[in-house]
């Protein structure tokens, strides 16, 4: 798939470019609204207009759209705060830095990523070591595993890098609870001790950290490029450009970034984070550093032309309109990418045997 600048969605584009949304009719406003819809994006655009001072160009109903947007967007924001007080008291005696990963980090950090950002659940680091007591202080104030299945329970405790999703029996909130960032069995596995060792306290919020800054965008890049769940693959693209406008302007921060990448084993996913946030979202990226990034992570030539035709099929909008025939191909090869990246090859074949055939949601697909 070859990168025309001129066939990017108009999701992207206006991404890009906000102003492009004075001149859109009726029939693009539909267009736009669903292609933000499905990637997640909708009280992304509409917080990104209103700073930009384009929401009065918006048409009325289009308008009401997203400012209802912006309205549950405030409401997720108080839950997510409320959440994380929760956790953090759970774990408070415990005495250990309470490290957010992703959503939780952007919004109580106060980065650029948290304008409009809408996530699932709260995630959080902590030692491995540890991970049996975080787990029954959270059990002790009304967190349960949501997976019940002993092979999902299995796969988690022994081979992933987290616990099984939590989820809290009132409130229904979920807590992913890490003591690394990839799994041991992965291809590459960044040391996590050097993670919790740079990881920085926010100002202000008594006994929460984030990762640094290169590491919240390496973070970022494993979790786009490595995972294979490419659901909110633009809205990820668009976290990873913020957080590279953002900590870009800080002294030192390029300088250092591939480096660091190359520490934490991790700089294929720095390559392609670069890569991508250039070419889809124009993310100003100083011509040394892509140099750097290309040298310790491009992949051989013919790798990289599939990847190529995989990752820019699986970063558009996951909307009609941005989709071909090879779409579904892409995402799908894609996913087992992200399981082949985190597993030798018999577990991997053991593992997608037994989701296939033997786990709840082929039971559900065969009634």
């Amino acid at each position: 798939m070859s990168f025309d600048l001129h066939r990017l969605p108009l999701l992207v584009k206006v991404l890009r470019d906000p102003a492009r949304v004075e001149g859109l009719g009726l029939a693009d406003w539909d267009l736009l609204l669903r292609q933000a819809a499905n990637a997640g994006l909708t009280a992304t655009l509409g917080a990104g207009l209103a700073e930009a001072g384009l929401l009065e160009a918006v048409p009325p109903a289009p308008r009401r759209h997203l400012e209802w947007a912006g309205v549950t967007l405030q409401a997720h924001q108080r839950a997510v705060r409320f959440e994380v007080d929760q956790i953090r008291r759970a774990l408070a005696g415990l005495g250990l830095p309470l490290i957010l990963l992703k959503g939780a980090a952007y919004m109580l950090a106060g980065l650029p990523p948290a304008q409009g950002r809408i996530f699932s659940d709260v995630d959080i680091l902590v030692p491995k070591e540890c991970i049996g007591e975080v787990e029954a202080a959270l059990m002790l104030h009304g967190w349960a595993s949501a997976k019940q299945d002993p092979y999902d329970q299995r796969y988690y405790r022994e081979w992933m890098h987290e616990l099984p999703p939590m989820e809290h029996v009132q409130r229904g909130s979920t807590i992913d609870v890490h003591h690394a960032i990839l799994p041991e069995s992965a291809r590459t596995w960044p040391d996590p001790a050097l993670l919790r060792a740079a990881a920085r306290p926010i100002p202000g919020s008594e006994g929460l950290w984030t990762l640094a800054p290169h590491d919240m965008v390496l973070h970022s890049a494993v979790h786009l490029f490595s995972e294979g769940e490419m659901n909110h693959g633009l809205r990820d693209l668009l976290d990873l450009h913020r957080l590279l406008l953002h900590f870009g302007s800080q002294p030192g921060f390029w300088e250092a970034l591939a480096a660091r990448a190359v520490q934490l084993e991790l700089a294929r996913p720095l390559f392609y984070a670069l890569r991508y946030c250039t070419r889809l979202l124009a993310t100003p990226v100083p011509e040394p550093v892509l140099r750097e990034a290309d040298a310790a992570g491009r992949p051989a030539a013919p790798l990289l032309v599939l990847m190529d035709g995989l990752f820019l099929r699986a970063l558009s909008p996951q909307h009609p309109s941005t989709a071909d025939r090879l779409s579904p191909v892409a995402l799908a090869a894609l996913y087992v990418r992200g399981h082949w990246l985190r597993m030798p090859p018999v577990m991997l074949a053991r593992h997608l045997f037994h989701k296939a055939f033997f786990s709840d949601e082929a039971a559900e697909a065969a009634a």
